[in-house]
């Protein structure tokens, strides 16, 4: 982390199929070792088979109405006072949520057995569901920061 200044943050250009910087920031969380063109690929795969499963029209629509459900609002962090470390409840940015949300997205992807775009498929319906590993895993971070709402005053 820079002592000097905040980072500024920097805007996502639009991917080039949707003209959309969503899907744009899921095609680089995505991403290994550069290679942007097998990310691209894998997600406009899970799109299309997206879209055939759940019989809707555009695919971002879809991604946007999945994210809705697996978004966290609250998280928790540990905050060390007295010698006791607390986790407190913090509320997050949109930012952070989106980024968190994508991150988990990818990560339960690649836990899966099979291929990477019908996996990402199957998550992105299953969050579209409300069902399926992110969705508990924004639920237990929820959980978590419900159990540890009694620290909340330890907010910094």
């Amino acid at each position: 982390m820079s002592r000097r200044r905040r980072a500024e943050k920097r805007e996502h250009t639009p991917d080039p199929r949707y003209n959309s910087p969503l899907v744009s920031h899921l095609i680089n969380v995505i991403m290994l070792d550069g290679k942007k063109s097998i990310a691209q690929a894998i997600v406009y795969g899970a799109f299309e088979k997206v879209s055939e499963n759940l019989g809707k029209g555009d695919p971002v629509d879809l991604l946007l109405g999945a994210l809705e459900n697996i978004r966290p609002k609250l998280e928790v962090k540990s905050r060390r006072v007295g010698g006791t470390t607390y986790q407190v409840p913090l509320e997050i940015s949109f930012e952070r949520q989106q980024s968190l949300a994508f991150r988990w997205l990818v990560t339960a992807s690649r836990a899966r057995r099979g291929s990477m775009s019908a996996n990402l498929a199957a998550e992105i319906t299953d969050a579209y569901n409300n069902t399926g590993t992110v969705v508990k895993k924004k639920d237990d971070t929820h959980r978590m920061a419900q159990a540890n709402r009694a620290f909340a005053h330890l907010r910094w």
